[in-house]
């Protein structure tokens, strides 16, 4: 069961990212995201890291990366290809064809097979949601929160939901005898919080500025997500059913 739902869940996501990445190349660059001065290879390094873990979880959700393997290679030559051609179209809409963009593709792409080289799906998981939100919030010299406020609202609160969730399902391989508890609930919104200190210090230490909204909406949605897990295992408890948090697996 924890097999088939991670598969699932990555086939799915690929199927819904991987669209909103193509379409999202291959349209006109909006002159505000030109003035929020967004460093443009960074932004190609993320969408190949996601896009490269997801499509890996799809074909292999039981397995980590094994480079004695062929399908590893055939994945990174894909993505390879494909991140040449999306370069090459794009220079028909209107837009650069840059060999440095290509590289950053093939970078995030291969760092993400690196590290599931070492880990698997839950911490993986973990990791990249993790670098994707340490990222975004210092990509840009500009105020992101100040400019998009509902887009950048959004992105946090369901980052860090995905964080958190990932977080929980990790933590849960050592507290499953303490899950319903009070210290199961304060370790599961803890580490999260923290993430969340440890990212909005660097982005004063980078010279970024801090929205007191932006950190409310991610700390509501670490709360939220940790909340909402503890109250179902209560009544799943009560009720004397086991609880499905850590359906995923221990992987």
């Amino acid at each position: 069961m924890a097999l088939f739902r991670r598969r699932t869940i990555s086939i799915i996501s690929l199927a819904l990212y991987w669209p909103a990445l193509l379409v999202f190349a291959h349209i006109p660059v909006p002159e505000s995201v030109r003035k929020a001065n967004v460093s443009d290879k960074s932004l190609h390094f993320l969408a190949y890291l996601v896009l490269a873990f997801l499509l890996w979880f799809s074909v292999k959700p039981d397995e980590k990366v094994n480079w004695r393997k062929k399908t590893v290679w055939l994945i990174l030559i894909a993505l390879t290809i494909y991140g040449v051609v999306d370069e090459v179209v794009q220079s028909f809409i209107g837009r650069t064809c840059d060999a440095m963009d290509v590289a950053s593709n093939f970078a995030g792409a291969l760092l993400s097979l690196l590290l599931l080289t070492f880990i698997s799906f839950n911490p993986g998981a973990l990791i990249v949601a993790g670098i994707v939100i340490f990222a975004v919030a210092n990509i840009s010299k500009a105020n992101l929160a100040e400019m998009f406020p509902l887009v950048y609202g959004i992105f946090n609160f369901f980052t860090y939901v995905i964080f958190t969730v990932f977080w929980i399902l990790n933590m849960n391989r050592f507290f499953m005898k303490k899950r319903a508890s009070f210290q199961w609930l304060i370790f599961a919104m803890g580490v999260p919080l923290f993430f969340l200190l440890i990212v909005k210090i660097s982005s004063l230490f980078l010279g970024r500025e801090i929205e007191a909204q932006d950190i409310i909406v991610s700390a509501d949605a670490i709360a939220a997500v940790a909340c909402i897990i503890c109250l179902k295992d209560v009544f799943l408890n009560r009720m004397g059913i086991a609880s499905e948090t850590n359906d995923f697996g221990n992987y």
